[in-house]
């Protein structure tokens, strides 16, 4: 059970959306390699958990050491790692993360169904507000970009590329806040795949950072709280909510 959650904030990618496997799909069958979702996804989180643990700084570099490590995670030889992901920069620059995760939409709808405010924070281009309502992820009421809303609605989605602000600088999670008409408290959940960006940003915020880790790679599991699925973090929110409202 998570008490007294007043609102939830959620990362996108690694939390909502992916990148696509289909632009790997090829140079991993040109090394034999036939991956499924579930590979791919276990992939990812690996990379994510690696990048954590070096501390890598965001930048060039920070994308080539995770494509090195999510391609080793597919099963690509170590020695030949560094040279294809140095070649997937130039080929998926610029592409959009166009791949919902799996259980995704069963729970962010079991979230919206706790009645709590919502929004988004992620770490993006500029463009993830409209990629999230493309996919059908989710959408802002009101916005003129999204002619027939579907998905989730949110109250807000707050993106770097935007705002001029990333993760882990507490400020952005504070324009997010704003829109929502809550102070920073413990109260306000921050759902996200990384460390250093969501867990220690969502601290640096005063927020309840909750570490999205599927399979349990977290390199520093001690003091914050990590869930499996959306649905099961919704679920543990609701454990909580029902007495309060009967």
């Amino acid at each position: 059970m998570i008490s007294g959650v007043s609102a939830i904030l959620l990362d996108a990618g690694g939390v909502l959306i992916f990148p696509q496997p289909d632009l790997l799909r090829a140079p991993l069958r040109a090394l034999g390699l036939s991956l499924d979702e579930l590979a791919f996804e276990r992939a990812y989180y690996q990379a994510m958990a690696l990048q954590d643990a070096a501390g890598t700084p965001p930048g060039p570099a920070w994308w080539h050491d995770y494509l090195t490590r999510y391609l080793a995670g597919c099963g690509v030889p170590g020695d030949r790692c560094p040279e294809m992901a140095a070649g997937l920069l130039t080929s998926i620059a610029g592409r959009p993360w166009s791949r919902v995760g799996p259980g995704v939409m069963a729970g962010l709808r079991a979230l919206a169904a706790l009645g709590l405010p919502m929004a988004v924070v992620s770490n993006s281009g500029g463009t993830v507000q409209s990629e999230l309502a493309g996919l059908g992820v989710c959408y802002v009421p009101g916005d003129q970009n999204q002619e027939e809303p579907d998905g989730v609605p949110v109250s807000v989605v707050v993106d770097s590329g935007v705002v001029g602000i990333a993760k882990p600088d507490p400020a952005i999670f504070g324009i997010a806040l704003e829109a929502l008409g809550l102070p920073a408290s413990g109260t306000v959940l921050h759902v996200g795949d990384s460390l250093r960006y969501d867990v220690a940003g969502a601290r640096a915020a005063g927020l309840r950072p909750v570490h999205l880790d599927p399979h349990g790679f977290c390199p520093a599991p001690d003091g914050h709280l990590h869930v499996r699925t959306l649905t099961g973090l919704a679920r543990l929110i609701g454990a909580d909510l029902t007495p309060r409202r009967r």
